[in-house]
């Protein structure tokens, strides 16, 4: 594997998903899943993320319908959150969630506002004051 590749991985799947929970996956993994880790980090970190073309925002939103029309639940909750850090606010998201309900079906789209109202709780985002706060990073 590249070592430049899964450096500069490394450094974007800590910038969107947050460092203690890049720090934890690879320090939890072991013989049977550190291999899987590199090669996450190195290539879809690394090798798709770190490419350039498109902006960390787009990505999220991107991988957000993807995600959501796999049902891959816990991968939709993390990446939700990295949307946030990629500077997506909670209004746009309540739209993306909308996209999602209408091209990949109502029962995805119902999962997807549930996961999202779980993670913005989580982050001690109020959903129901969205239209009072212009951007996510406004949490008052």
């Amino acid at each position: 594997m590249s070592e430049e590749q899964f450096q500069a991985g490394l450094k974007c799947r800590r910038e969107v998903l947050g460092a203690d929970y890049v720090e934890t996956s690879l320090t939890d993994a072991d013989d049977f899943t550190h291999d899987f880790q590199r090669l996450i980090t190195e290539y879809c970190w690394g090798g798709s993320w770190g490419r350039g073309g498109l902006e960390k925002r787009e990505r999220s939103i991107l991988n957000l319908g993807m995600i959501a029309a796999l049902n891959r639940r816990n991968e939709f909750k993390l990446h939700f959150k990295g949307a946030i850090n990629n500077g997506l606010t909670v209004r746009e998201l309540r739209e993306i969630l909308i996209q999602i309900t209408i091209y990949c079906g109502a029962p995805a789209g119902v999962d997807a506002f549930r996961i999202a109202r779980e993670a913005l709780g989580e982050l001690g985002i109020d959903p129901s004051k969205i239209d009072s706060e212009p951007t996510v990073g406004d949490k008052s």
